[in-house]
């Protein structure tokens, strides 16, 4: 009798270290689609990048699509470059951001995605995400003007004044992405830093 009880209990064991393992399995996976969910914002706090108030370098870029965008060069339109990938999930998610920028600031500013790697790669992001009327440019170069060294980055070059003026300065943007936006607006520009966490 005590043979038989102690097997039962034996099996009863096994079967609870299965279903436990079971429920760490699931619970290891939902770990995995949270962290997927929330980012970890505060980890994107960076010291690198450009400095405010540096000059944007003047150059011509080619955009994925063979298009060509003037960057540096005064006018009266400002430019906001958002460096992103296509397998970055916090730059998945701030992409709705992206476009509704674009679309609410359109009077004023041109925010243009820039990215490198892979053209194949880019153009399938491109359609997936319907990118397809933005200029989305893909140079290695360009990030490194900038010294981006985690994504999502996100640079305004503010261009004050006419077509007449002699630089366009660039203005490091972190966390406050259109609030800072509609500051840059006014007609005095100065250096504005985004609040650190």
């Amino acid at each position: 009798m005590t043979l038989q009880a102690l097997a039962v209990a034996v099996v009863i064991l096994w079967l609870l270290m299965i279903a436990l393992l079971i429920v760490v399995l699931a619970l290891a996976r939902q770990v995995g689609a949270l962290f997927e969910r929330v980012a970890p914002l505060g980890a994107l706090v960076t010291d690198s990048g450009s400095s405010f108030g540096d000059p944007v370098p003047q150059r011509n870029l080619t955009t994925l699509d063979g298009r060509s965008i003037a960057v540096g060069v005064p006018g009266d339109r400002s430019q906001l470059f958002f460096f992103l990938s296509p397998n970055c999930p916090l730059c998945k998610r701030l992409l709705p951001v992206f476009k509704s920028a674009r679309t609410a600031e359109a009077g004023w500013l041109d925010v243009v995605p820039a990215s490198d790697g892979e053209r194949s790669i880019h153009g399938r992001f491109v359609r997936e995400r319907d990118l397809g009327d933005v200029p989305y440019v893909l140079s290695r170069d360009f990030g490194m003007i900038f010294r981006v060294s985690r994504l999502p980055f996100a640079v305004p070059a503010v261009c004050p004044g006419s077509r007449a003026s002699t630089n366009c300065s660039c203005i490091l943007m972190g966390d406050c992405f259109l609030p800072m936006c509609r500051t840059l607006r006014t007609p005095v520009f100065r250096t504005v830093r985004s609040p650190s966490y």
